[in-house]
């Protein structure tokens, strides 16, 4: 009689066992599942974040102070170069200015010329008429080496004037050309730098508002993944359920096999039996009708972020299209200008190295002047004193030294003409020097700074956009990591394919196990009471009491424990486990 209850108990554990293991095979697929989902996710949201920090790089890039100042310098360079004509234009003005100041000097210079040829002749007369008279042949003599030396003189003077005049005319027929090609070609260049200067800040801002549009989109998917990971609790909350319902199963088994459940007699073993089999399909039907409600949120939410990434690819594509082609032009378009650009300034370089040359030449020769005029006036005091000297001479030597006394008179009228062409000199030579400064002004000293300046902008044009292109191509390939981890995701964490069936059917064979009706155990309450007590502690939610509650009511001796009320209703242990 005793083997023949142990049998159908016996089949009746073995039933509870084999639902355990089906139920073992769904909560493995859970944790696996959901372990996978929140992997991928927390993959998606690392990505995410290289994303954000390379848009915040690109965002820097195109915020880039020294960018700004670049566009600066190179308006800057650009008005310096509008500003060549009207330069070399006055240039031009001062050689001119130049070159008449030293043709009136070289008229003075041909009067002092001409003094001196006068000069020569007389001293050579006086050397001839006194040739009978000893103590004239050594005096004139010396008249004329002195004279040969205010020639000399005078004609280094000449000299000096006639290398200036060939330079002038040098610098002014350069200049000549090199103002025609400023006309022609200054205007077009500086309007092509300009032009290129605002292309590519155009293109700049058009990126700006991209990058912005690239980073609200991403930071929505982030704000997604990060409720996605929230959400997915329910994957948790799923796998304790399951648990608890196999613990359920576990501790039946153990009272059946314990002291009570010795007690009972097959019919009130098949009643409990019963009313287990209904609180465990209750159970697992409301927790599938839960897992259904919130996994199918989570697809839903997963599901969104493939038009996201959509967007973002779009945009990035945009991004990488502007950085490319289109930005590659501007730079080859800027870079040909300035290489135009670096054309007129070679050409201003070589004005005004010229320039200053002429420049330096004409301070030099002034000063050069001013010294050959100290000597000239020396050669002239010089015979005035010896013509004056011969003339007191020849008073004393009276009918004999006349003839002398003329010429020595002569001698003196013409060294006095040299002093005026001196003086006519001596007042021109401010002149020319003022006229020298003019030639080179103190913009020239810019000229090859322009040159300098061109080459720094473009450098730091070029250098900042390298980092642009370095930065979008980071961007870009991020861009592509976050659409395929999405593309992953959305494939791992489609809950609803095959995981929503198992438990549906877990749910489906409780149901069918438990049947219809729910077996009346009231007169075993008190039997069962610790069997309802240790099933009950699992429970981590008021949802799982209350179901077990309305299944099987509570004795007078049970009562919930307030701690693990409030373990069930904190939601931040559930989310701890969440990722298991």
């Amino acid at each position: 009689m005793a083997h023949a209850l142990v049998s159908p108990n016996a089949a009746a554990y073995t039933s509870g066992r084999d639902i355990s293991q089906t139920l073992e095979s769904a909560r493995g697929q859970v944790e696996e599942r959901f372990l996978e989902g929140g992997t991928v996710l927390l993959s998606v949201m690392d990505v995410l974040n290289r994303l954000l920090n390379s848009l915040e790089s690109v965002t820097a890039a195109l915020d880039n102070k020294e960018a700004s100042d670049t566009s600066a310098d190179l308006r800057a360079t650009v008005a310096s170069l509008t500003a060549l004509p009207i330069t070399e234009e006055s240039r031009q003005q001062a050689l001119v200015s130049l070159a008449h100041t030293g043709r009136e000097l070289r008229k003075h210079v041909a009067d002092m010329q001409e003094t001196m040829r006068y000069l020569r002749t007389f001293a050579v007369t006086v050397k001839i008429t006194g040739a009978g008279i000893a103590e004239f042949a050594g005096f004139a003599q010396e008249i004329l080496e002195r004279i040969y030396s205010g020639t000399d003189e005078v004609n280094r003077f000449a000299t000096h004037l006639d290398s200036l005049d060939k330079e002038v005319k040098l610098a002014a027929s350069f200049g000549a050309s090199v103002s025609k090609g400023y006309a022609d070609t200054v205007p077009a260049v500086a309007g092509a730098l300009r032009d290129d200067a605002a292309k590519i800040a155009e293109h700049r801002r058009d990126l700006g508002v991209i990058a912005r549009e690239v980073g609200a989109i991403a930071r929505a998917v982030q704000s997604k993944v990060a409720s996605t990971l929230s959400a997915l609790q329910i994957g948790d909350i799923t796998r304790q359920r399951i648990e608890h319902v196999q613990a359920t199963f576990s501790l039946l088994e153990d009272f059946f096999a314990g002291e009570d459940g010795a007690k009972l007699d097959a019919g009130a073993r098949q009643r409990l039996q019963n009313v287990i089999h209904h609180l465990t399909a209750a159970q697992m039907s409301d927790m599938c009708a839960n897992f259904q409600r919130d996994s199918e949120n989570v697809v839903k939410t997963i599901a969104s972020f493939d038009h996201d990434m959509r967007e973002i690819l779009k945009l990035r594509d945009q991004m990488s299209g502007q950085s490319g082609e289109a930005g590659g032009n501007f730079m080859r378009a800027l870079e040909s200008s300035v290489s135009a650009a670096h054309e007129i300034v070679k050409q201003v370089d070589t004005a005004s190295r010229q320039a200053d040359q002429v420049s330096q030449s004409t301070i030099g020769t002034a000063a050069k002047l001013s010294e050959a005029i100290g000597n000239i006036r020396a050669v002239k005091t010089d015979i005035h004193y010896m013509a004056l000297n011969t003339n007191l001479r020849c008073s004393r030597l009276g009918e004999e030294g006349k003839s002398i006394n003329v010429v020595t008179a002569e001698l003196r009228i013409f060294a006095g003409k040299l002093d005026d062409s001196a003086d006519a000199i001596v007042t021109g030579l401010p002149a020319l020097e003022a006229a020298a400064g003019r030639v080179a002004p103190a913009t020239d000293a810019g000229a090859g700074s322009l040159g300098e300046s061109l080459t720094s902008a473009v450098g730091n044009i070029r250098s900042a956009a390298n980092v642009m292109e370095n930065e979008l191509k980071v961007l870009a390939e991020n861009g592509h990591a976050v659409a395929t981890k999405i593309s992953l995701l959305i494939g791992k964490l489609d809950f609803q394919h095959d995981l929503g069936e198992v438990l549906a059917g877990c749910a489906d064979l409780l149901e069918g196990v438990a049947g219809t009706d729910v077996a009346d155990i009231s007169d075993l309450a008190e039997m069962i009471a610790p069997l309802d007590r240790k099933i009950f502690k699992h429970y981590t939610m008021v949802q799982e009491r209350n179901i077990h509650r309305d299944i099987i009511p509570a004795g007078e001796d049970n009562t919930p424990a307030p701690a693990e009320a409030a373990k069930v209703e904190n939601d931040e242990d559930l989310f701890a486990d969440a990722l298991f």
